[in-house]
């Protein structure tokens, strides 16, 4: 039975949220630091921007439902985050930072949103599509070719649990396995 890591066992969940193998693979595969500016764009309960704040110099996320900032505000005061602002807005009609390192995609018809991402980003900056569905991987890699993006790449991660017992080891019967695919690509 997979465990979750203690500070998302104090977090509430709202709508679904990016889970730690994802959040993990989006940190390692941008290359943020602490010194880098992420916006969010699909809030949801909060997971994601939280995680990002922990590392990062400052967040902005993007939400579009009141009901859901409640819950990633909660969480913000639970983690103790103070370097993360929730912005009620689409962010396919424009995002109000620039000089971005990361822009992540949670929504739906992310696609949408890659003009107003790639106006944020600073150069060599990361942009990601957080996407459950196939059909949604061809048609953001379709607008990030013609949004002046390049290095497009995909990933999907997976978990597999393990049995560890005198008898010997093997992989459970349980694990995490598809959320959603990552598209990367670069400013």
């Amino acid at each position: 039975m997979f465990i979750y890591p203690s500070i998302y066992r104090k977090l509430k969940r709202g709508p679904q949220v990016i889970l730690p193998k994802d959040i993990g693979m989006i940190i390692a595969y941008s290359c943020i630091s602490k010194e880098s500016v992420c916006i969010d764009a699909g809030t949801g309960s909060g997971w994601l921007a939280i995680a990002l704040a922990r590392i990062c110099k400052q967040v902005y996320s993007y939400e579009i439902r009141a009901d859901f900032i409640s819950i990633a505000e909660k969480n913000m005061k639970t983690m103790g985050i103070d370097n993360l602002s929730i912005i009620n807005k689409d962010v396919s009609l424009g995002i109000e930072q620039s000089e971005a390192d990361l822009v992540v995609l949670d929504i739906p018809n992310a696609e949408a949103a890659l003009p107003s991402a790639f106006a944020a980003l600073k150069k060599d900056g990361t942009v990601v599509g957080y996407l459950p569905h196939a059909e949604q991987v061809k048609a953001f890699v379709e607008g990030i070719n013609s949004s002046g993006f390049h290095d497009a790449y995909t990933i999907e991660t997976i978990v597999r649990d393990f049995l560890v017992r005198k008898e010997g080891v093997r992989p459970t019967n349980m694990g995490i396995w598809h959320t959603a695919y990552l598209v990367f690509a670069r400013k």
